[in-house]
């Protein structure tokens, strides 16, 4: 299902025709959130997600290819300053199977702590090879409901997509 969907959008990106628009880039995201719906996130999410949709896969790096594009024309990652940018880019609702979707761009930052009152789901993009988000390199990271942290980015920049269940997110003073 996912490469009937999946493929004009496949046949752009070989074309090398640059990501320009929001709506392309849910079209890219929108799989991973149906891959994801009303499953728990939890330790087998993350690992049926990291087979699924591995680094190395076709749908991961056009996603982390729209990313970049989406981060070079603007509308993406337009707050923050030079060692975090981000930004949500879509609310929960239906096209997202009820995740919003946020992009943060961190370089060498330890960030704010927060919960997830109900979930997280972290795709990891390192831009410097070393990079790692939370002692994880490229690849999917999943962190169940009522969890927190502080994301930290180690070894140069990486940039992380992450998809909230109904937008939640708490911040804390820890």
């Amino acid at each position: 299902m996912f490469a009937a969907r999946a493929a004009p959008l496949a046949a752009v990106w070989r074309m090398g025709i640059t990501m320009t628009t929001p709506m392309q880039f849910q079209q890219l995201v929108e799989p991973v959130a149906r891959f994801a719906r009303g499953r728990a996130l939890d330790a087998a999410l993350q690992a049926d997600l990291n087979v699924t949709f591995p680094p190395a896969g076709e749908p991961f790096q056009q996603i982390r290819a729209a990313c970049d594009a989406g981060i070079a024309a603007g509308w993406l990652c337009g707050q923050g300053d030079a060692k975090r940018r981000f930004g949500r880019i879509f609310e929960p609702g239906e096209a997202t199977h009820g995740f919003s979707v946020d992009v943060v761009d961190i370089t060498d930052l330890v960030g704010n702590h927060h919960r997830h009152p109900t979930g997280e789901i972290d795709m990891i993009m390192p831009v410097t090879p070393e990079a790692r988000f939370d002692d994880h390199g490229a690849g999917w990271l999943v962190y169940p409901a009522g969890s927190g942290h502080r994301p930290t980015v180690s070894g140069g920049r990486a940039l992380i997509l992450y998809l909230l269940p109904e937008g939640r997110i708490e911040w804390t003073q820890q």
